[in-house]
């Protein structure tokens, strides 16, 4: 018998890394080499992944049934970019973009799309 793809240790090791996420973008972010690091268009699509793979692996990692976990994750994902781009005011070579914000948001609803899909599956037995 195959073990199941979604095990139970899939929520706490979505959350590790996720913190682990976190703790990358404020430390990366505050990098002075971190501006111009990507060129356009090219950073938007980075925009829009980090920011669906936070989102989906916090709605995996965080447990509750419907719609109430992916619409905290969503809020707390944006106010994030949101700080984020603040931040950016102060550092050198950096600046507040807010076609950065619309990339971060696609990616957020993107994320939690998938998750709220990959959770679906779970709950009809396909994953294990």
């Amino acid at each position: 018998m195959n073990p199941p793809i979604f095990c139970n240790w899939i929520p706490g090791a979505s959350l590790l890394v996720a913190v682990l996420l976190l703790a990358l973008f404020v430390w990366g972010g505050n990098q002075p080499q971190a501006a111009g690091l990507i060129p356009a268009p090219w950073d938007k699509l980075a925009h829009l992944t980090w920011f669906a793979t936070l989102a989906g692996l916090l709605v995996l990692g965080l447990r509750g049934s419907g719609m109430r976990i992916p619409l905290m994750v969503a809020l707390a994902c944006m106010a994030l970019g949101a700080w984020d781009e603040w931040r950016q005011l102060t550092l050198p070579g950096r600046s507040f973009g807010l076609d950065d914000l619309l990339a971060d948001g696609a990616g957020i609803a993107l994320g939690i799309f998938l998750a709220i899909w990959v959770r679906r599956l779970k709950g009809q037995g396909r994953l294990g």
